[in-house]
């Protein structure tokens, strides 16, 4: 079964804010192995949501005037032209251009899951995961949590994730570089992929685990 040091606050716990006890990781969670197809997925699909999708261009009929003939159809020399909208005048509509949709596309929810333990497991498997004790920030302090991830020496970006209740925590992490702080219920899989080491709270690790544990269902 793998496990995660916890990192403690200086003065705290561990006077160097290193790890000063192991947590046993579920194995339902954090111990499959690492499925490259369903990841991608995963990550394209939860990209795509993100698109807001409001890029719009406007056609000839859109485009207000040229109502009239610019000229006469015979007789000027030039070309024929029937509408100053037309696509190929400068002002003129759009054609074929990109118009308001979604870019959304459905992903199984046993598929989300599985990409889920994927990238879990794979920080597990780097040991790039570890447990912290939000209960120690009794208040926001950006210094705190630098030491703290300064002795945990681990590269960055580092993703955070914290419960709706750890605030101070949350406010602590959120103005460093380099940091992203989410809740349980906001990580996706490309947020995991993307971060170099994955720091948890007891509470949002139970969280993560609920969500991404394989079901009944799924072990059947």
């Amino acid at each position: 079964m793998p496990s995660a040091p916890v990192l403690t606050l200086k003065g705290t716990g561990s006077p160097s804010g290193a790890a000063s006890k192991k947590v046993a990781l579920e194995e339902s969670a954090f111990g499959a192995g690492f499925h490259g197809p369903l990841v991608h997925q995963s990550v394209r699909a939860e990209q795509a949501a993100r698109r807001r999708g409001t890029a719009a261009t406007k056609t000839r009929a859109m485009v207000s005037g040229g109502g009239a003939k610019p000229w006469r159809q015979k007789g000027t020399g030039r070309a024929r032209a029937g509408s100053s909208r037309s696509p190929l005048w400068t002002g003129g509509g759009v054609v074929f251009g990109p118009q308001p949709r979604s870019y959304t596309f459905k992903v199984n929810r046993k598929e989300q899951r599985a990409a889920l333990r994927s990238a879990l497991s794979l920080h597990a498997q780097r040991g790039s995961v570890a447990v912290l004790d939000a209960a120690a920030f009794k208040a926001p302090k950006t210094s705190q949590a630098f030491d703290l991830l300064d002795g945990w020496d681990q590269p960055g970006p580092t993703l955070v994730v914290l419960g709706a209740e750890e605030s101070a925590a949350a406010l602590s992490f959120r103005n460093l570089a380099r940091v992203a702080v989410l809740q349980p219920e906001s990580v996706g899989v490309a947020d995991l992929l993307g971060a170099a080491s994955l720091l948890l709270s007891e509470a949002a690790l139970a969280e993560i685990t609920a969500r991404a544990g394989a079901s009944t269902r799924e072990k059947a």
